[in-house]
């Protein structure tokens, strides 16, 4: 239930060097909502035609997804922890990242067949 996504116009790492990062993305997002890791869904897309300030600099928007809602503190824990991440994994400077978190009922959220 918990999903997030990454867009980046970072060019894209090795195809284990991504691995890695969905493995560490998946892992913090779990143990930030409190989550059981294995609902965890996670995207990775690099190399995406994008601006930020007007300049086609390296620049990274993540989407951070959950049943139910996510409180203040832990919104910008997870802002801190996953720029953090990008930064050390993809060289995408912090002021050049845009996150946005959207809580979801889980009548609107489908899985398996059925819904939350």
């Amino acid at each position: 239930m918990p999903l997030i996504k990454v867009k980046t116009s970072a060019p894209a790492p090795e195809k284990t060097a991504v691995q890695g990062i969905l493995q560490v993305l998946s892992a913090k997002l779990a143990e930030h909502l409190s989550k059981p890791e294995s609902y965890v869904m996670t995207a990775f897309e690099p190399d995406v035609a994008m601006t930020f300030g007007g300049t086609l600099d390296p620049v990274c928007y993540i989407e951070i997804k959950n049943v139910g809602g996510m409180s203040p503190a832990q919104t910008k824990s997870m802002s801190q922890d996953f720029s953090q991440v990008i930064y050390e994994k993809l060289n995408v400077p912090q002021n050049r990242i845009y996150i946005e978190f959207a809580g979801a009922q889980g009548s609107m959220w489908g899985w398996n067949g059925s819904t939350f």
